[in-house]
């Protein structure tokens, strides 16, 4: 009886959560800002003529202009908007037990990044200007970073891994397609923290798809982009 009960998958696991045509204009989209983004940064080596605070307020326009571009689709295709965002906390204990998974999966993704030596390489002289010095960078930092969180891992683990596994027919394949993507999204960082990225994406999707929520990857992702701002900015400073 065990065996059967956790070898049978849930009924709508590979149904689809919006259209095929959506899922390209999302894809479009991303990419756009994607492209977009490594434009801006080639065109930072004059960093200091360069504004954070504009930065960062472009960037959480865009986060959230993706986010409602997905949940658009949702809702048009019928879908629930909870299988992209998750299910709402009904209690105390859920919202803590959730938190503690996020801490213990940034943990161990941190972990594995310094044995692996991605957290060694520095980021480039570009990357390194958008991190926070001061107090109104480091509060807007705080608030993008909570954002990417919320709309990086709702796009990529609550709606294109949900896309791609019920498109491909294949969960470990939906996985792959997401993280490749959520890589290639980050690709203005260069190629190896891209790729280090794509690995964390993977482990993200997974996360996702055992815990059938993207809530714990919500808190581990804006943990972890908060923590990274804040020590980056102190040491670039």
């Amino acid at each position: 009886m065990e065996t059967a009960a956790t070898s049978s998958p849930a009924p709508d696991q590979y149904a689809r959560i919006a259209s095929p045509l959506h899922t390209f204009l999302v894809l479009a989209a991303q990419m756009g800002l994607a492209l977009r983004a490594m434009a801006r940064l080639g065109h930072m080596g004059a960093a200091a003529n360069m504004d954070r605070v504009q930065i960062y307020d472009r960037t959480l326009i865009s986060e959230w202009f993706m986010l409602a571009l997905v949940l658009l689709g949702v809702w048009w295709n019928g879908s629930p908007l909870a299988a992209v965002l998750g299910d709402r906390w009904r209690s105390v204990r859920e919202v803590l037990r959730d938190a503690g998974i996020g801490v213990a999966f940034l943990f161990v993704s941190v972990m594995l990044g310094a044995i692996f030596g991605g957290h060694g390489a520095a980021p480039d002289r570009a990357v390194q200007f958008l991190f926070p010095h001061g107090g109104v960078e480091i509060a807007l930092w705080i608030s993008l970073s909570v954002t990417a969180g919320i709309c990086e891992e709702a796009l990529f683990r609550g709606y294109l891994q949900r896309q791609f596994m019920a498109l491909t027919k294949n969960a470990p394949l939906g996985i792959l397609l997401s993280a490749v993507m959520f890589g290639l999204s980050h690709a203005y960082q260069g190629l190896g923290h891209a790729m280090q990225i794509g690995v964390l994406g993977a482990m993200s999707g997974i996360l996702a798809y055992w815990r059938k929520s993207v809530r714990p990857g919500m808190i581990a992702h804006a943990l972890q982009d908060i923590m990274g701002g804040l020590l980056a900015g102190r040491i670039g400073h």
